[in-house]
């Protein structure tokens, strides 16, 4: 089986019975048939030379999300992505942020840039905290998992979720935290009508993707003060240009779509294609499969 795969170290150090690894980088990848692709850090036009290779039957990518390849594989190409490897990043990078603004870090960091001292009796912690998780999935359960020692109660919300339910949820929300993948059905989701349900004073966390906030109605959410502020790993757009009213908020922490990352992600990501490798020179079907039309 020859697999094209990123000519990076922790990859060319791979080895699986039965797998020939071919490796590219950016603009450069070898030609001949390959059966697959790994895609890590391929541009535009490297990844359509990829999907291009004669005899293609799968690609992995290893992201969670699959926005940059959709519409770009064959309908014949299974296409796998890797949620697992950064799940536990996620939940953690969202823990932390929610920490955070319990704490009003972000604020005695403007001061600390100021040379103030400056006490605030505003602080929370997120005991008793009601945390609804739109798009519970596995990040999801690790997100609840990491919460319980601080005695927030979580609340997953699916696509299945009857309305009147999802909405008595959002109802009584401290956090709304938003785990949903970029779809034609979750652009726009949560706009000005759901935040509205939220109860004065709520919180919204986005590490899913930026589309899935109406960011006007964001905006008009965080200056009338009915929603406390946002922890955004995702904006739209993306990234957020100078100038752009979202940087001045005083009860916004934004981060730069990096919740995932590690300082080992490449050396994981490695581990993570050697399993996979290993399922499918097995004959079985590894998991992480993308069914058509899922985000994730």
């Amino acid at each position: 089986m020859r697999v094209l795969m990123p000519d990076l170290p922790e990859f060319r150090a791979l080895t699986v019975e039965g797998v020939t690894p071919l490796p590219y980088r950016n603009g450069e990848v070898p030609d001949g048939e390959a059966e697959g692709v790994v895609l890590w850090g391929a541009n535009a036009e490297t990844r359509s030379h990829l999907f291009a290779q004669p005899g293609l039957r799968w690609v992995l990518t290893l992201t969670a999300g699959i926005d940059h390849v959709q519409g770009e594989l064959p309908p014949s190409v299974a296409l796998y992505n890797a949620s697992p490897l950064h799940a536990r990043a996620v939940a953690v990078h969202i823990l932390a942020g929610m920490l955070a603004a319990a704490r009003g870090l972000h604020r005695f960091r403007d001061q600390q840039r100021g040379e103030r001292w400056q006490p605030r009796r505003d602080l929370t912690t997120l005991e008793g905290a009601s945390v609804v998780v739109w798009g519970y999935g596995h990040i999801g359960r690790i997100l609840e998992d990491l919460l319980a020692p601080h005695g927030a109660q979580v609340t997953g919300l699916r696509s299945a979720t009857p309305p009147a339910e999802r909405d008595a949820a959002l109802a009584g929300a401290d956090w709304l935290v938003l785990l949903l993948p970029d779809t034609p059905d979750t652009r726009g989701i949560v706009g000005a009508d759901v935040l509205a349900r939220l109860k004065p004073g709520a919180w919204l966390s986005n590490g899913g993707r930026g589309p899935l906030v109406d960011t006007d109605a964001l905006l008009a959410a965080l200056e009338s003060g009915h929603l406390g502020g946002a922890v955004l790993d995702v904006t739209d757009p993306e990234p957020l240009p100078p100038g752009h009213p979202l940087w001045a908020r005083e009860n916004v922490l934004i981060t730069p779509h990096i919740a995932s990352t590690t300082a080992d992600l490449t050396r994981r990501g490695a581990e993570y294609t050697r399993a996979f490798l290993e399922e499918l020179a097995a004959g079985r079907e590894p998991g992480g499969r993308v069914a058509e039309g899922r985000g994730y």
